[in-house]
């Protein structure tokens, strides 16, 4: 909202629209704009007849002139897949019956909304859980990382999300996005959590720490995520999970207090 807004007493209320970090259109011909800056939200205006899905939970608005279906797309063995991959049993398609309806969805978290276009053929793997909306033609399916290595200890390495075009779809990452394209042989060593989406060409493994002192005083975990190339890398600065670790620590033991509740000094919370 814009620092100079009024509002006079008794006459009409207009709040300045919200900043459009992007707009394009999609692979299917559907018009959409992303609004907001740390707490997004894609709207699309979708052509006639144009579908796309969600997992249950994720519609933020729509407009009239949408079609919902929940249904368990894929089967059994589909709803198995979602599960694993972070998302929820169901699936909602969302069909339009009339040029430029409109629906839009949020994301749950701080961060960015972003837009991914795939041609026929073209495929990227993302962070369980990044799933927001993709257009029909998108295939949505688990990426098993078959080193064990990377998924026992690599926190998110062992079952993430592939998404095989053509078609547009979104995905919501946490905190900002940083892009490394790296080249043939060159690898990039990640703190896990922090790996938000790769080109499937990139390799995804697990190192130790190297140095007892690392290990035991570093603070940074045993475990890198090592990403080696070619292609392209999306990193997120502010995964879920750390952010959550650092807000536990100001939650009260089970001996203090009586009410139970949760008892968090802001001022030491947001301090720098």
């Amino acid at each position: 909202m814009s620092e100079g807004f009024t509002n006079v007493a008794g006459q009409r209320l207009d709040v300045p629209d919200p900043n459009v970090a992007l707009q394009g259109t999609t692979v299917g011909g559907s018009a959409y704009k992303i609004i907001g800056t740390t707490l997004q939200a894609v709207i699309l205006n979708m052509r006639n007849g144009a579908n796309i899905y969600t997992e249950t939970g994720s519609l933020s608005w729509m407009g009239d002139g949408i079609d919902m279906n929940t249904n368990m797309g894929g089967g059994l063995g589909g709803m198995f897949k979602r599960v694993v991959s972070g998302e929820s049993l169901f699936i909602v398609d969302y069909v339009a019956k009339r040029e430029g309806a409109m629906v839009a969805y949020s994301s749950d978290f701080p961060g960015k909304i972003v837009p991914v276009n795939l041609a026929q053929g073209q495929s990227l793997i993302a962070q369980r859980g990044a799933f927001l909306v993709a257009e029909k033609t998108v295939a949505l399916s688990v990426a098993w990382n078959r080193k064990l290595g990377a998924g026992f200890f690599g926190g998110e390495g062992l079952v993430m999300q592939r998404f095989d075009g053509p078609g547009t779809f979104f995905v919501s990452f946490d905190g900002e996005i940083v892009e490394y394209t790296l080249q043939p042989g060159e690898r990039l060593k990640v703190d896990t959590g922090h790996v938000a989406m790769f080109e499937p060409t990139v390799n995804f493994d697990v190192e130790m720490v190297k140095g007892v002192k690392n290990i035991l005083f570093g603070g940074e975990g045993l475990f890198f995520a090592t990403l080696t190339g070619p292609g392209r890398v999306w990193l997120q600065t502010m995964p879920m999970a750390k952010l959550a670790g650092a807000i536990f620590k100001y939650l009260p033991s089970g001996g203090e207090g009586k009410s139970g509740g949760m008892n968090v000094n802001l001022g030491d919370l947001f301090k720098g």
